[in-house]
């Protein structure tokens, strides 16, 4: 836990893959908020179903057990572009994305974008950017892991070409090839910080310190790989011990965020900064977050007396 009482966002972090051990210790490290976007589970899905399901989830269960443990949460929608080269389930799964893109808490269409950059992923990546344009909704972007620096300029051009406000588009997986002309070209970049594949924090903290904390967002992506859902607090760290100024330090690890994702119309600063008791004696559709642990019942009172 730190102690300079600093407040963070995980604006990408797949909670579904998460234990609530996690949501306890990502509160006690200052994590007030996080935005859980639709991604692959590791298993490709065979039916639309399973979409809908995940969907479902992630709109209903997760948001309610995040709450349990007194963080927001937040979700995007989108078919994800590993899943969308099966073009007959992604037909179904686009029939699907409306009804849930509208839901309370869901901040923009995605993760979408390029895995492999074939055209059957350049149809549907298309076809949610009219989507998102049609909802007037934002846009996550997941750039590709192999071919990243083209596949992030691809995946831009496409956002312009469909005439997508650059300031309303978050690209997302960034590294040092990437970073200037995302920033260059208008849009947000996002950093993940996700041991060997990604980024590390140390390198994060170098990118901070050419490039500044402008439109600059650091993330987790912790999901059921080695990852780390206390990324962002522990990469700011690194970042004031290696002596980036504490605004950007705010700026890259929650400020910006909340900037991005508030254009959405659903999410806002006060959806954690109003007083609200966490009891957890609530139950989910008969369901609790706990396993035969006694609830914690917080009160107004309990907030009075930390003040």
């Amino acid at each position: 836990m730190f102690s300079n009482n600093m407040k963070f966002i995980d604006p990408h972090i797949h909670m579904t893959s998460r234990t609530t051990y996690d949501y306890l210790v990502m509160k006690e490290y200052g994590i007030v908020a996080v935005i859980e976007p639709s991604f692959w589970l590791g298993q490709l899905r065979t039916n639309a179903g399973s979409f809908k399901d995940y969907f479902s989830s992630i709109v209903g269960w997760e948001r309610f057990r995040s709450s349990q443990f007194g963080i927001q949460h937040y979700c995007t929608i989108g078919l994800n572009p590993k899943e969308a080269n099966n073009e007959a389930l992604a037909e179904e799964v686009m029939e699907l994305l409306p009804l849930y893109a509208c839901k309370e808490g869901v901040v923009a269409i995605g993760e979408i974008g390029y895995d492999d950059m074939t055209p059957t992923e350049d149809k549907y990546f298309r076809l949610q950017l009219e989507l998102a344009k049609e909802l007037d909704t934002l846009v996550l972007i997941h750039t590709p892991h192999r071919n990243k620096k083209a596949g992030t300029s691809r995946s831009m051009d496409v956002c312009i070409e469909h005439g997508l406000d650059p300031s309303r588009v978050i690209i997302d997986h960034n590294n040092e090839e990437t970073v200037e002309e995302v920033l260059n070209r208008g849009f947000w970049a996002a950093f993940t910080i996700y041991p060997q594949t990604k980024m590390g924090n140390a390198r994060m903290v170098e990118i901070v310190r050419q490039y500044g904390c402008d439109r600059i967002i650091v993330d987790s992506s912790a999901d059921w790989g080695i990852s780390d859902p206390l990324a962002v607090p522990k990469t700011a760290q690194l970042m004031l011990e290696m002596g980036i100024p504490k605004a950007h330090v705010q700026a890259v690890c929650y400020e910006n965020a909340l900037t991005a994702y508030s254009q959405s119309g659903q999410m806002k600063e006060s959806d954690w900064l109003e007083i609200n008791p966490v009891d957890q004696r609530q139950l989910y559709n008969g369901n609790s977050v706990l396993r035969g642990q006694s609830p914690l019942v917080e009160s107004t009172r309990d907030f009075a007396l930390i003040e």
